[in-house]
C-alpha cells in the first residue's frame, strides 16, 4: 500500500446533511481529519483555513455548478485529491484518474455504505423531487421534507394541529399551508395572536359579546371562532392563552360550540384549529400554568419546525431568495459573504437571516456583489 500521511484531511462538501452525515459515520477514524461544507462557498472558505488532501463532491451544489467549483479548487489547490459522489446513491463515481488516497477511501465507502433506495441519505435533488416545499417555504433538507410532508398529511383533515418551534421558524408559514391545502381553502383563515391581545379583550374577541355584555359593548358582536365558520383559525403562541379561558377553548374544541359573552345561547360551528408555540407547552403543564386535558386535545397531530442552525444546507438557497426579495437590482454573493452567513449560529431563525439580508442589500448600494463586510450579524 502506498505511504501515507498519518492523518488525511477529508472535506465532505454536499448541502444533504444526512448524506454527511452517514458519510462521517462510516469513515470516522484516527486514519481520517473529517470535516463538512454545506456549499461550494462554505467549502472554498474551509479550504483557505484548513488543510485537506481529499474533497468528497456531492454535485448538487446549491450556489455553485459543480464543475466551476471544480475548476476553482484544482487551480487554487493543486494538490488536493477530489472524489465526485453518485448524486443518487452517494457513493464514489468510478475514476481512471483517482490518486491512491482517493482509492483507498472509495474502497472503504464502497464496502460499507449502502445508500440506493434510501430517502434520507440520497443526493439533493432526489430529496427536492420527494415533497414539494410549501408555499413560501425555502429548502430542500431532510428536516424541511419531513415538516412539508406532515404537513401534506394532515391538510386535508380536520385534525386540530399544534405546530411547534422557535419564533422565526416559519409556524406561520405552516398554518396557512395546511388551510392552503385543505378542504376548506374557499373558506376564511382567522389568525389571533394570543399573546398580543389583553385578557379583559381576549375572551370577546375569541367568543364575541352581546349588546349590553359589557362598557363599550354598544352592539352585539360575533368572535373570531364564528368569524372562522367552514374554515381554519390559527391561534398562535397558543402558550399564552390565560388559564381562565382555557377551559372555554377546551369546550369549543369538544363540542364545536361557542357561548357569547352576555348571552346563554350556544351557536354551533365548524371550524378547523390550527394553533402554534415557541414555548414548551409541557413544562406549562407540569407548572400548572396550561391545562393538561386542553394541551391532549391540542396536540394530535403535532409539527415541530426546525431550528436554521440545524438545516444550514438550506442557508444559500434562503439568503438567495431574500436577495432577490428585497434588491431592485441583480445581486450576487461573494463567496466570502456566504462564508461569514454559514458561520453565525442564527438564534433568530430564518427572520433574523431575512432581516441580516435585507440590510446588507442597503448597504451594497452599487456594489454588483453583497461582500463580506455587508454582512452585520
Amino acid at each position: 500500500m502506498p505511504v501515507c500521511d498519518p492523518v488525511s484531511g477529508v472535506l465532505i462538501v454536499s448541502p444533504n446533511g444526512e448524506l454527511r452525515r452517514e458519510l462521517m459515520s462510516r469513515i470516522k477514524s484516527e486514519r481520517w481529519h473529517l470535516m463538512e461544507a454545506v456549499s461550494g462557498a462554505h467549502a472554498l472558505g474551509q479550504l483557505e483555513t484548513e488543510d485537506f488532501q481529499l474533497l468528497l463532491l456531492d454535485p448538487s451544489l446549491p450556489d455553485l455548478n459543480a464543475n466551476e467549483f471544480q475548476k476553482m479548487v484544482r487551480t487554487q489547490f493543486p494538490h488536493l485529491q477530489i472524489l465526485p459522489l453518485d448524486r443518487q446513491t452517494g457513493l464514489p463515481l468510478p475514476s481512471s484518474s483517482r490518486a491512491p488516497l482517493g482509492d483507498e477511501l472509495a474502497g472503504l465507502l464502497g464496502n460499507n455504505v449502502v445508500v440506493t433506495g434510501t430517502p434520507e441519505i440520497m443526493g439533493h435533488e432526489q430529496l427536492n423531487k420527494a415533497v414539494s416545499p410549501l408555499p413560501g417555504m425555502i429548502g430542500t433538507s431532510v428536516a424541511m421534507q419531513r415538516v412539508y410532508h406532515m404537513t401534506q398529511l394532515v391538510a386535508r383533515r380536520d385534525t386540530t394541529v399544534l405546530v411547534l418551534g422557535q419564533s422565526g421558524t416559519g409556524k406561520d408559514l405552516v398554518a396557512q399551508a395546511i388551510h392552503n391545502l385543505s378542504p376548506r381553502r374557499s373558506n376564511p383563515f382567522v389568525v389571533i395572536n394570543c399573546a398580543a391581545i389583553p385578557e379583559a379583550l381576549l375572551e370577546a374577541e375569541l367568543f364575541g359579546y352581546t349588546k349590553g355584555a359589557f362598557t363599550g359593548a354598544v352592539q352585539s358582536r360575533i368572535g373570531r371562532i364564528h368569524a372562522a365558520q367552514g374554515g381554519t383559525l390559527f391561534l398562535d403562541e397558543i402558550g399564552d392563552l390565560p388559564l381562565g379561558l382555557q377551559s372555554k377553548l377546551l369546550r369549543f374544541l369538544e363540542q364545536g360550540e361557542v357561548q357569547r359573552l352576555g348571552s346563554t345561547d350556544s351557536f354551533k360551528v365548524d371550524v378547523r384549529v390550527v394553533a402554534a408555540t415557541n414555548g414548551h407547552l409541557r413544562k406549562l403543564v407540569q407548572e400548572k400554568q396550561f391545562r393538561e386535558d386542553l394541551y391532549y386535545r391540542l396536540a394530535i397531530f403535532p409539527i415541530e419546525l426546525p431550528l436554521l442552525k440545524d438545516r444550514m444546507e438550506d442557508l444559500p438557497t434562503l439568503a438567495m431568495s431574500f436577495l432577490d426579495r428585497f434588491s431592485s437590482r441583480r445581486l450576487s454573493l461573494s463567496s466570502e459573504a456566504t462564508f461569514q452567513l454559514l458561520q453565525h449560529s442564527w438564534p433568530g431563525n430564518v427572520r433574523e437571516l431575512r432581516n441580516v439580508i435585507e440590510r446588507a442589500t442597503i448597504l451594497a448600494q452599487d456594489e454588483r456583489q453583497v461582500l463580506a463586510k455587508h454582512i452585520v450579524v
